[in-house]
């Protein structure tokens, strides 16, 4: 059973960055998918952005591209999310999944996905 624990979030100014992390267990993440999804209040789960743990490339959802960097640290198994520029429609909850054996075509889809960590709360506000 794999575990993801996600830390990092908390009250950022517009424009200012955070780093989200997600540290995984229970199983080693060769040949899965992990990505990031986020949830505002009243609206639905969004993909964030997402790479394939064993190599390929990385996926971005427009609305970060070019101020969020996804990233791995093998030796650890953890996960990373690099925010940068924070908006205050970046606001919400943040939850690192991961998905077994997902092709490029679903790594965008929050069905594709099999495992969830508990989200950690990004507030961007002045």
């Amino acid at each position: 059973q794999v575990q993801l624990v996600e830390s990092g979030g908390g009250w950022v100014q517009p424009g200012g960055s955070l780093r989200l992390s997600c540290a995984g267990s229970g199983r080693n993440f060769a040949n899965y998918a992990v990505g990031w999804f986020r949830q505002a209040p009243g609206k639905e789960r969004e993909f964030v952005a997402a790479v394939k743990w064993s190599g390929g490339g990385t996926y971005y959802a427009d609305s970060v591209k070019g101020r969020y960097t996804i990233s791995k640290d093998y030796a650890k198994n953890t996960m990373y999310l690099r925010m940068e520029s924070l908006k205050p429609e970046d606001t919400a909850v943040y939850y690192c999944a991961a998905g077994f054996g997902l092709i490029t075509g679903r790594i965008r889809q929050k069905s594709a996905y099999d495992y969830w960590g508990q989200g950690t709360q990004v507030t961007v506000s002045s």
